[in-house]
């Protein structure tokens, strides 16, 4: 049949359907030529239980091995496996370098890439004697068979002579025979035995063997950290900082921005190993001597100190650069990470009633040093200058020293506090001269003072030669008040400036030059040093200078000296309001490390209440100490009274004695005292001196009776 209007004739099948049998017009489709039904394998089709199950076992097992337990015992499996295969290679490379010149061999590469032609000689050199002594060695191997068989013989025949003479005198002193061969049994015994226990020990010796080199193989991997660094333990992010290691530092030098640093240290065979020395425990910190290749200068890494400083991990007061006495040299101290943030230990001076002092022989407690060794310092027969800003425990630091040495009964003190708040005031009843104020008045009883030591150090060098003299130390806090004081005296001389008509500032000068060696000394405290308030020529007079925190270099180099600061002293450095009473100082009183010309010092803090606790106790010591609070006295001085109070317990005293007692008790009436003033004053009341054995001398007899006449024709009121 065909469609008339198609053309297609409709009983003809369809390519590729089934075989269709036609009744008329129907076409019928057997079931059996159906293709079978296909089964949806979309996502509603239900999943096997065993599909199931082994999804949750892998699911179960990927959790397991991702958990961070699991790789924290695959990282310490690994680590501690690894620290043997790396010891191995350490001993290997130990054993290979004893006996060969590899050794030799990189040390001369390491220092010819440094640049250090006369190293690399010597090294060279080494290598070379090195050789000569090994072959020698090997010369001495062939014939050691020969040597070792004729001594193996003798010793063999002396040992059985000796043997066989000792049984002779065992026989002869037994009168037995017999005890001829007992020396030689008891040896033959004891080598039986030596045979038995080392055959019953060789065999857990040789199952231990492994075991024990293994673990030694381990150690020596443990401490030298030879494993992967996947495998170490991951550093703890509160530290705040990773520990110091020598690729650490190398790569922190590295990466300075100093291009020949980079390229000498890229060009080095080891790496840039060679630049370092040791790197040692320091207190708490490290240290670490790092020898710079030719062509980089110690000034350009210094100027770089908070760029190391942050590649080390650390911030820029955590690192500490010195030049030491070796060419091309810095030394680098780096603090564990937040250590100097932690508050040092109590003074000794707070801890110890018992602590005593000695002017010319001891050393203050001061505080401790960065490697927190104590820091102590002498401060016999030197004068003393300490500076910084504002609030950074100036007054706290110079106090600790006088609270130190005011232990030594013998020291006197005259105090000028130019600021007058009472941080001083405990000294009242311990030093004989205490000045308390910010005025004009105070900085003119402050400069009198000062002429009054003078006045005693001029007296003291004409002296006798040999004489002996008490240590008198004069304080002034607060100094740049005096150096800036306007006031001018009666005689047109200013009090403050720094010029040669300054009346202060030619008082520290003559101290200066001379004091020292009449153990007449002065100590100044000052602020935020400036030309102005603090003279060239008085701040280049102390012996001991420290400094706190300061602003800018200009002034730590004002306040320490050039030497000092191209050193790699840093006060300017330290931190405004963090680093109080940390000082760097320049002294020879105190212990500086090895090529450095400072030393960095944390001080002990003494609080006003336990400076008050310690002079009480000083107190007890200075029994009879008047302290006046100012240069002088406005009342009429008493000759009389004075020579009476001078004398003491003494019967008579030499007349040049007395004088020298009175100018210490009343330096303004009596410093200018001559003999003659002296018979005038006591020649009127019948007490007047007299000469005995060869000397003048004054008699106490007299003078307590001319007083006792004196007040009784005084009226009574």
């Amino acid at each position: 049949m065909s469609d008339p209007d198609s053309g297609h004739d409709l009983n003809r099948p369809i390519p590729g359907s089934a075989p269709a049998h036609t009744r008329g017009h129907l076409t019928l489709v057997k079931d059996t030529d159906l293709p079978p039904p296909q089964q949806d394998q979309g996502a509603f089709a239900p999943v096997p239980e065993r599909e199931r199950s082994r999804r949750r076992v892998r699911r179960a097992l990927l959790a397991a091995v991702r958990h961070d337990r699991t790789r924290t015992a695959a990282r310490y499996a690994a680590r501690h496996g690894l620290y043997v295969v790396g010891g191995a290679r350490i001993v290997t490379r130990r054993v290979w370098e004893s006996r060969t010149t590899a050794r030799y061999e990189r040390l001369i590469r390491a220092a010819e890439a440094a640049g250090q032609l006369e190293e690399a000689k010597e090294w060279e050199e080494r290598a070379t004697r090195f050789r000569q002594q090994r072959h020698q060695r090997r010369m001495d191997l062939l014939t050691a068979p020969g040597r070792a068989l004729h001594g193996a013989a003798s010793a063999a025949g002396l040992g059985a002579g000796g043997l066989l003479l000792l049984g002779v005198a065992l026989a002869v002193a037994n009168e037995n025979p017999a005890d001829i061969v007992d020396p030689t049994m008891f040896v033959i015994d004891m080598v039986r035995w030596a045979v038995f226990v080392g055959s019953v020990v060789w065999g857990p010796v040789t199952t231990a063997a492994p075991w024990v080199a293994l673990a030694a193989l381990w150690s020596v991997g443990r401490k030298r950290q030879a494993a992967p660094q996947w495998s170490l333990p991951a550093v703890r992010s509160d530290v705040g900082g990773e520990p110091i290691t020598p690729s650490i530092v190398v790569t922190a030098l590295r990466d300075l921005g100093i291009s020949q640093l980079r390229k000498a240290i890229k060009d080095m065979g080891d790496a840039g190993a060679a630049m370092l020395g040791p790197i040692t425990l320091a207190g708490c910190g490290v240290e670490v001597d790092v020898t710079l290749p030719s062509g980089v200068s110690t000034n350009e890494v210094q100027s770089k100190r908070r760029k190391l400083a942050e590649n080390l991990s650390r911030h820029e007061h955590e690192v500490f650069i010195t030049i030491p006495t070796a060419a091309r040299t810095v030394r680098l101290w780096i603090a564990d990470s937040g250590a100097l943030d932690e508050p040092i230990g109590p003074s000794p001076l707070v801890t110890d009633p018992d602590l005593t002092a000695h002017y010319k022989t001891g050393r203050a407690p001061w505080g401790q040093d960065l490697r927190g060794d104590a820091a102590l310092i002498s401060l016999y027969q030197r004068h003393l200058l300490m500076t910084g800003l504002s609030n950074q425990g100036k007054t706290a630091s110079l106090r600790a020293l006088a609270l130190w040495l005011a232990h030594d009964p013998a020291v006197e003190f005259r105090i000028a506090d130019l600021k007058g708040v009472g941080d001083w005031a405990m000294f009242g009843g311990v030093a004989t001269v205490l000045i308390e104020g910010p005025t004009d008045d105070h900085v003119i009883e402050a400069t009198e003072m000062l002429e009054d030591l003078v006045a005693e150090m001029e007296r003291r060098i004409q002296a006798p030669p040999g004489t002996v003299f008490a240590p008198l130390i004069g304080i002034v806090d607060e100094a740049q008040v005096a150096f800036m004081c306007p006031a001018v005296g009666p005689d047109k001389r200013p009090y403050g400036g720094s010029k040669a008509t300054s009346r202060y500032f030619m008082a520290a000068r003559k101290l200066h030059n001379q004091g020292r060696a009449v153990d007449v000394l002065l100590w100044e405290g000052t602020q935020d040093p400036t030309d102005q308030n603090l003279p060239k020529l008085v701040r280049e007079g102390a012996h001991t200078r420290a400094s706190l925190a300061l602003g800018t270099e200009s002034q730590a180099r004002m306040a320490l000296g050039d030497k000092a600061v191209d050193g790699g002293a840093a006060p300017h450095l330290l931190r405004q309001g963090l680093d109080k009473g940390t000082l760097v100082v320049a002294s020879d009183g105190i212990t500086i490390p090895a090529g450095q010309s400072s030393i960095t010092v944390r001080t002990h803090y003494i609080s006003t209440d336990d400076a008050t606790q310690i002079t009480d106790r000083i107190k007890a010591g200075r029994e009879g100490v008047t302290t006046r609070t100012g240069a002088g006295t406005d009342e009429p001085a008493d000759p009389l009274a004075d020579i009476h109070a001078v004398l003491g317990e003494n019967e008579r005293m030499r007349t040049d004695e007395v004088r020298q007692r009175l100018a210490e008790r009343n330096p303004r009436e009596y410093r200018t005292w001559t003999a003659s003033d002296l018979t005038r004053a006591l020649d009127p009341t019948g007490a007047a001196p007299y000469k005995s054995s060869g000397v003048m001398v004054v008699s106490r007899a007299r003078v307590r009776e001319a007083l006792a006449a004196r007040d009784t024709d005084t009226p009574q009121s």
